[in-house]
């Protein structure tokens, strides 16, 4: 079977703005993804709340907005079901989502001198690694985790 996205004008304003990001506009893509935000609001679709605070928070210039940012991504994905998911893409699992986003979680916590929450959430993220794909995305995700769980000093498996 063919798993491509389906037709939704809202992921393709957040995947346009997600790319004028990563083309180094970082400003305009924040305001792009912040005016789209005010547009869904705090209870709208899940899968877009999910979806844009997850790639906003990247945009941020402070860990502690992006670390707002994180918490909103993870607030909407506990209001997300895989059906949602999967009218956008069949092979999506809202379990798989949660890897990633504990481990932004984590490293915001670990960047802002928390480390303690910084291991609560790379310890949930572990938890939830079995819900990933095998796939480049999957082993992606699997290798920073491994990689944030080897770089922590304050690891006592150590």
């Amino acid at each position: 079977m063919d798993d491509q996205p389906a037709p939704d004008p809202t992921m393709t304003r957040i995947g346009e703005a997600v790319q004028l990001g990563r083309s180094g506009q970082k400003g305009p893509a924040r305001d792009t993804l912040t005016a789209l935000w005010d547009e869904i609001g705090p209870t709208g679709d899940a899968f877009h709340r999910c979806t844009l605070a997850h790639y906003l928070a990247d945009l941020q210039d402070t860990t502690e907005a992006e670390l707002t940012w994180d918490e909103r991504a993870l607030a909407a994905v506990s209001d997300l079901t895989d059906e949602r998911a999967q009218r956008y893409l069949s092979s999506l699992q809202v379990q798989a989502f949660l890897p990633s986003l504990y481990l932004n979680l984590a490293d915001c916590h670990r960047r802002l001198g928390n480390p303690a929450r910084a291991r609560e959430h790379l310890a949930r993220a572990s938890d939830h690694l079995v819900h990933l794909p095998d796939d480049p995305y999957g082993e992606a995700i699997r290798a920073a985790v491994r990689d944030f769980a080897a770089d922590d000093p304050t690891d006592a498996r150590r």
